[in-house]
């Protein structure tokens, strides 16, 4: 019976996974590529395991411990299609589950008390726990959804700099400087757009916020428009009673000021990280399957 569990947090831009004991004790960590199930379903597996066995590594554990561990997959896109259950599938661990990084954010946030989640990186992604029930919003992809997300950002300012190179909008420094870096050809910006993955476009978030702090209309106007976009989606998952809103992710803390200060009252600090809250997942479903078991 196996004693290990590994937590994943399967992000956009790299995929970090922790295998603990069956206390949850952390005793080895590993990282790799990105997990974008829905854009690439291949080479997300394929970084999901190897994130694992180096995790098993970082442990002292041999590679083929991998197929005696249960674990717990958190993913965007879970929730879409058969897209979760396709991986889960595919896994080569003794027990696997795929749930959605959504549900591991949540976790890893609140533990196991009700709040409000919002997790921005690559991609965004809201969930809320009331009174034990949970409600998840959000994590459908930056082409059609991912408000906030890091991608979006990177897709907003893109299509804004064609916008003013067309004379549609006005331009500004961080338009010339994106029509620069392609050679002031537009089309140069279609044909990355076009190939481009999300951490390809979620690399100029970290642009548009240093842009939207030095006061570029532009950059103001995209981070501003996201910071209604999360408001929206706070809004559609708070309640009269809610404890706490935890905000996670890498864009999470540049988000802060720019929300409505109706907000400021329930922000907390998260207790831990998406891969924390995996973690915690699977040690429960070990657990759980042990007692059952005895």
């Amino acid at each position: 019976m196996t004693e290990l569990a590994i937590g994943i947090d399967g992000g956009g831009t790299s995929c970090r996974a922790a295998v603990a004991d069956r206390n949850g004790n952390i005793i080895g960590r590993g990282k790799s590529g990105p997990a974008n199930i829905l854009s690439d379903l291949e080479n997300s597996l394929l970084n999901i395991v190897e994130s694992a066995r180096q995790a098993l590594g970082d442990a002292g554990l041999a590679a083929e411990t991998i197929s005696s561990v249960a674990a717990v997959v958190g993913v965007a896109g879970a929730n879409v299609g058969d897209y979760g259950k396709r991986i889960e599938k595919a896994l080569p661990f003794a027990e696997g589950r795929v749930v959605t990084d959504a549900l591991i954010a949540l976790q890893g946030a609140l533990g196991d008390a009700d709040g409000v989640v919002g997790a921005f990186g690559t991609g965004s992604v809201y969930n809320a726990r009331k009174d034990g029930r949970l409600n998840g919003i959000g994590g459908w992809g930056f082409v059609v959804g991912d408000q906030a997300s890091g991608a979006r950002l990177g897709r907003d300012l893109l299509e804004r700099s064609l916008l003013a190179h067309d004379g549609v909008r006005p331009a500004s420094p961080i338009t010339e400087a994106v029509m620069a870096e392609y050679g002031n050809d537009p089309e140069r910006i279609v044909e990355f757009a076009h190939s481009a993955r999300p951490k390809d476009f979620a690399r100029y978030a970290p642009i548009v916020f240093e842009h939207a702090a030095g006061g570029d209309a532009v950059a103001v106007g995209i981070v501003t428009d996201a910071a209604t976009a999360i408001g929206e989606s706070l809004d559609a998952l708070l309640w009269p009673e809610c404890p706490s809103i935890c905000l996670l992710g890498g864009l999470a803390e540049a988000y802060e000021p720019w929300l409505s200060e109706r907000y400021r009252p329930l922000l907390a600090s998260p207790k831990n990280d998406a891969l924390h809250g995996a973690v915690e997942l699977v040690v429960k479903l070990l657990n759980n399957r042990q007692r059952g078991a005895a």
